[in-house]
């Protein structure tokens, strides 16, 4: 695919002032049904794709398009630097979204409206306000005649929201040259600020938890719907549904939660000795929804399937459980997870990737601090494993470290956790401008 060859959506856009590019950028991606269905369905991202390549290839670079499957494209361009010396920086983000009901939003998910000074729709937050500010960013470096301060290699992949078979597993995997000499990335979930009592103050994410997608099979008698059947495969996965559903997994701290569990507190004025860590994350409000489940293993249903009539017993159910585990317990949890289900339960693993945890330290993190302190003054800055993933696992394999680093200055009383895969997601205009300048400082300077 040659983007030079693609419809060229830039001329499309009428800025009305330098900063609103960013949220015509986003709302332009809002618009685009990109939606990914899981288990190899998708609709596909190539006019995202083909769209931000012609944004970059307007500023002057060369994005290349990789299609793994058809209508799974990803895009990848090289940014030189002022020193060529220095590692190159990878700074990325997808393109798909997950589904959306539309009867259960107050606004069309696809729309893009703009409303109550925020940007509505399906996208908005995971992740296409950050592809608009990587774009946005470097159209002002490099418009200003300048250059990053270092080599960066820009991508948007396609498929991260279905483990990124087709998307930066495929690019790592198939093209590895792309990443030479790149040694650290930056994407999303972090940099966003929460409410911590009134005190406003930022989370960087230093790492994120396994993902472990099972599916769970139940066997059972398949028979007339009217008569008495113990062996009912619907039954049977039911009781172990509920069962894993409900498992209380126990609280286990890592190096990064027990460094923000100990900050919370000092912010929080309470005592660590005194209440346990689930109960100084419940304090951080709107924040715990991601912070408490980074505390733990956790294991979701999220899906069910069995029968096809109303009076056929089925002789087998499936359920699909979203696990996410602390980073190395991988094998641990699955083992665990066989042993409380019993034999009865065939326990398949659809998709397992690492977790990763690395250091709140170094010239990156403290560039990071750096130009949040820059843009809001005052602001503690605070260490967060992510409860969920992000394409950093895939680059993980090169030996590149990630960091979450999506900048956000939001109100105090946004649920930005329950915006990620919720109803009714949107982002604040205002956060989006603040992301597209920290972005931009932070790429010159580091």
């Amino acid at each position: 695919m040659n983007p030079t060859t693609s419809v060229n959506r830039v001329s499309e856009i009428e800025e009305s002032a330098p900063e609103d590019l960013v949220v015509k950028i986003a709302a332009d991606l809002v618009r685009m049904d990109t939606t990914n269905f899981g288990e190899g369905r998708s609709n596909g991202e190539t006019e995202a794709a083909e769209y931000l390549a012609s944004h970059l290839s307007s500023i002057g670079l060369e994005p290349q398009l990789f299609e793994s499957e058809k209508g799974r494209v990803s895009l990848v361009a090289r940014v030189e630097g002022a020193d060529r010396s220095k590692p190159a920086l990878v700074v990325h983000g997808h393109t798909d979204v997950v589904p959306a009901q539309p009867d259960n939003w107050s606004v069309d998910p696809f729309s893009g409206e703009i409303r109550d000074g925020m940007l509505w729709g399906r996208g908005a937050v995971d992740m296409k306000n950050m592809d608009a500010m990587i774009i946005t960013s470097l159209k002002d470096i490099l418009d200003s005649g300048k250059q990053p301060a270092r080599d960066l290699i820009v991508a948007f992949f396609a498929d991260e929201e279905a483990g990124g078979v087709f998307g930066a597993g495929y690019v790592v995997e198939n093209h590895p040259e792309l990443f030479a000499g790149a040694t650290e990335a930056i994407s999303e979930v972090g940099g966003y600020s929460i409410d911590l009592a009134g005190k406003r103050a930022y989370l960087i994410q230093t790492g994120e938890k396994a993902i472990v997608w099972l599916k769970l099979i139940a066997r059972g008698d398949a028979a007339h719907g009217s008569r008495f059947i113990e062996n009912n495969a619907v039954t049977k996965l039911a009781e172990a549904v509920a069962k894993l559903g409900r498992h209380n997994w126990p609280i286990r701290m890592t190096k990064t939660t027990r460094a923000l569990i100990s900050e919370l507190a000092k912010l929080l004025n309470v005592d660590p000795m005194v209440l346990s860590p689930d109960e100084i994350a419940i304090a951080t409000g709107t924040a715990a929804g991601f912070i408490r489940a980074s505390l733990r293993t956790t294991s979701n249903p999220t899906v069910l399937k069995a029968g096809y009539k109303h009076n056929v017993i089925p002789d087998a159910a499936e359920a699909l459980i979203d696990v996410r585990t602390l980073p190395g317990e991988e094998a641990e949890t699955i083992a665990e997870i066989r042993s409380l289900l019993g034999q009865d339960i065939e326990v398949q693993v659809v998709i397992q990737d690492v977790g990763l945890e690395t250091d709140f330290s170094g010239p990156l993190i403290n560039e990071m601090k750096a130009m949040l302190a820059k843009h809001d003054p005052g602001a503690p800055i605070l260490p967060y494993l992510l409860s969920g993933g992000t394409d950093n696992k895939a680059l993980s394999k090169l030996g590149i470290t990630g960091y979450g680093f999506a900048p956000l200055k939001l109100p105090a009383d946004l649920d930005f956790p329950a915006m990620f895969h919720g109803v009714d997601e949107r982002v604040p205009l205002d956060a989006l401008v603040f992301g597209r300048r920290v972005l931009a400082d932070l790429l010159l300077e580091y």
